[in-house]
C-alpha cells in the first residue's frame, strides 16, 4: 500500500498530539483519529481516495454481510416484526449503516410482512457513507432520517451490524506480573509502540477482567513457555479493553424506554476472548480484503478492528438497565429467524443464477467463514414475549 497524501496529513495530526503528551499517545487515542479524525480518519474523511484503487474506501476493504445477499436484512427484519407485532413502537434506529443496503433491504422486507409505516433512523459519522445512503434510500422518503447525534429518548428496535469492533479500544501488556498501557510514540520521526506503567486503580480494572482466567492466576513471575498443560504466559500478554464501546451500550440502554438493542459482530464471551491462546491480542487491521497486524502503519488509509468481549458488553447494557435477552452465533441466529425457509423461495430454474444466489447463505452459516465467529447479542427494556432469534441454541450463560 502506497502512503497517500491524505495519510501523510493525519500521521502529522498524530505526531503532533504525541509530542504534545510528552511523548506516550495512549493507543486508544491513536486508534480515535485513525479512524475518526474529522475530515482525515478512516471513516471521516472529507473526500475519497483516488477511485479504482484498493485503498478507496469506496473499493471497501472489508465485505459485510448485509452486502453479501439481501437475505442477511430479510431474515433481521423477521426478528424486527415479531417485536412490532407485540405493539412495539415502529421504529428503528441503526448505527453505522454503511452503504444503507441493510436498511433497504429490511424496509423492504417490512413492506412485505404487512409494515409499511416504519420510521427509519441513521447515525453514521461518515460524511461519504451518508451519501451513499441518502442516494439508495431516496426511494423510501421521508421514511427514512439521518440523525447528527443520539436521541434523548427511543422507543422501537436500535441496530448496530459490526459498529461495537471499530470503536477504539485501550492495550495493556501483561509482562511478568506487571501491567503496562500500550501507546504510539516516535523514533526517528516513525510511528512506534511504546509502553508505560499503569497506576494500581487500572491494574485492579484488568485483575478483574482476568481473575476467572486459570494461567491469569498463576502469572506471577513465571518465565514458562505458553502450554495447554500449565496454563502460563512467556513474559507477555496482550489485553484490549473496549471502554468506548461499553460506554455507549450502557449509553443506549438508558435511553431505550421500551424496545430492543441487537448487535451484530465477531467476538467471544469473556472466558474465550482471554484465553490464554490470545496471548497476542484481536487487534488488527483491514487493507485490500486482508488482516495483518501492522496497525501503525498507513493510518487513515486502513479499518482498525478488535473483537468484541461479549460479556462486558451484556455487563454495561445490564448497567443501564436494560436485560439480556438471548446471546448466539450468527448461524443459529439467523436460522431461528428463518433464513434457511427464505432460501428455499429463491428460484431454482437457471442453476448458475441459483448457485450464484445461494453460496452466500453458505458464507452466512459456515463455522469456517462467519456463521460461528460471528455472534448475536440482543437486549431488551418492557419486552416479555421470547425473541425468535434467540429460541434455539442460546449461549447466554456463556457470558
Amino acid at each position: 500500500m502506497l502512503m497517500h497524501p491524505h495519510s501523510l496529513e493525519i500521521v502529522d495530526l498524530i505526531r503532533s498530539e504525541i509530542l504534545a503528551n510528552e511523548g506516550f499517545l495512549p493507543f486508544e487515542r491513536y486508534m480515535q483519529l485513525a479512524l475518526y479524525a474529522p475530515s482525515l480518519g478512516y471513516y471521516t474523511r472529507a473526500v475519497p481516495m483516488e477511485q479504482n484503487t484498493d485503498d478507496s474506501l469506496d473499493s471497501s476493504d472489508f465485505v459485510t454481510a448485509p452486502e453479501l445477499t439481501s437475505l442477511f436484512g430479510q431474515t433481521l427484519a423477521r426478528q424486527i416484526a415479531q417485536l412490532f407485532e407485540q405493539g412495539l413502537a415502529r421504529q428503528i434506529l441503526e448505527f453505522g449503516a454503511g452503504t444503507g443496503k441493510l436498511a433497504r433491504d429490511i424496509l423492504l422486507a417490512l413492506r412485505h410482512l404487512g409494515f409499511r409505516d416504519v420510521q427509519y433512523q441513521i447515525l453514521d459519522i461518515s460524511s461519504l457513507l451518508r451519501e451513499r445512503q441518502k442516494n439508495l434510500l431516496k426511494p423510501f422518503g421521508s421514511q427514512v432520517q439521518w440523525l447528527e447525534k443520539l436521541p434523548a429518548r427511543f422507543e422501537g428496535v436500535m441496530l448496530g451490524n459490526e459498529v461495537l469492533d471499530a470503536m477504539p479500544v485501550s492495550v495493556f501488556a501483561l509482562r511478568e506480573g506487571s501491567l503496562f498501557e500500550r501507546g504510539v510514540g516516535l523514533e526517528n520521526d516513525q510511528l512506534i509502540w511504546k509502553e508505560k506503567k499503569v497506576d494500581q486503580k487500572t491494574f485492579s480494572a484488568i485483575e478483574m477482567r482476568l481473575s476467572e482466567q486459570e494461567w491469569f492466576k498463576n502469572r506471577i513471575n513465571t518465565t514458562d513457555e505458553v502450554s495447554p498443560s500449565k496454563g502460563k504466559i512467556n513474559g507477555f500478554y496482550f489485553i484490549e479493553i473496549a471502554w468506548q464501546a461499553q460506554a455507549f451500550v450502557q449509553t443506549l440502554s438508558r435511553l431505550l424506554d421500551k424496545g430492543a438493542l441487537i448487535f451484530i459482530d465477531y467476538g467471544f464471551p469473556a472466558a474465550e476472548f482471554y484465553h490464554w491462546q490470545r496471548h497476542m491480542g484481536t487487534l488488527m487491521g483491514f487493507s485490500r480484503h486482508r488482516t495483518h497486524s501492522d496497525v501503525l502503519y498507513a493510518p487513515g488509509q486502513q479499518d482498525i478492528t478488535a473483537h468484541v468481549d461479549f460479556s462486558a458488553i451484556a455487563q454495561a447494557a445490564t448497567r443501564g438497565g436494560a436485560q439480556l435477552a438471548g446471546y448466539v452465533n450468527q448461524a443459529r441466529f439467523l436460522i431461528n429467524c428463518g433464513l434457511l425457509e427464505l432460501a428455499s423461495a429463491l428460484p431454482q430454474d437457471d442453476r448458475l443464477s441459483y448457485a450464484r444466489a445461494i453460496a452466500p447463505v453458505q458464507t452466512l452459516l459456515s463455522e469456517a467463514e462467519m456463521g460461528e465467529l460471528f455472534k448475536v447479542i440482543a437486549f431488551t427494556k418492557q419486552i416479555n414475549t421470547p425473541l425468535i432469534g434467540f429460541k434455539q441454541a442460546d449461549r447466554s450463560a456463556s457470558l
